[in-house]
This record gives C-alpha cells, sequence and structure tokens, in this order.
C-alpha cells in the first residue's frame, strides 16, 4: 500500500506509507476507497485510496497507555 504523503505519524514515527498496523474497516468510493486504519500507536486514520496511491487525510491522537480505547472528553475513562 504504497502512500503518496511520504511522511511518518508524527506520534509515534510510523511510516504512512507501511502497512496499517490494523486495517479497522474498508469503504468503496466512486473513485476508489476509504480505509480507516488504527496506527501503532494508537491513532485512529482515514486513508483514501484512489488513482493516485494511498494517502492519509486524517489522524487522530494516539490512544493514551493503559486505555481500553479513546473516550469522548479525550481522556482516559477510569478502569476498574
Amino acid at each position: 500500500m504504497p502512500s503518496t504523503t511520504g511522511v511518518v505519524c508524527p506520534h509515534c514515527g510510523w511510516p504512512d506509507g507501511a502497512e496499517p498496523f490494523q486495517v479497522l474497516s474498508a469503504h468503496p468510493t466512486g473513485a476508489g476507497g476509504t480505509l480507516w486504519t488504527r496506527c501503532a500507536c494508537g491513532s485512529l486514520q482515514a486513508r483514501v485510496v484512489d488513482e493516485h496511491g494511498t494517502r492519509v487525510v486524517s489522524r487522530g491522537r494516539p490512544t493514551p497507555a493503559g486505555c481500553q480505547g479513546p473516550s469522548l472528553n479525550g481522556s482516559c475513562p477510569q478502569q476498574e
């Protein structure tokens, strides 16, 4: 999955051109497709796949260490 951006995740340095750490979902579009992926650091990414290749068009912050998943306010919910 070659990336056309040539950049890396600003949170952990995982190359955008590398295979995504985890593919969450894939959706076909008229121009190619959209992939929702998760980086090695936990950052959620939206990737566009089209005739120009694959590129990250949006990314979130990493999941805080020890959290089960992101919360609405961006902090780790209390773990029991």
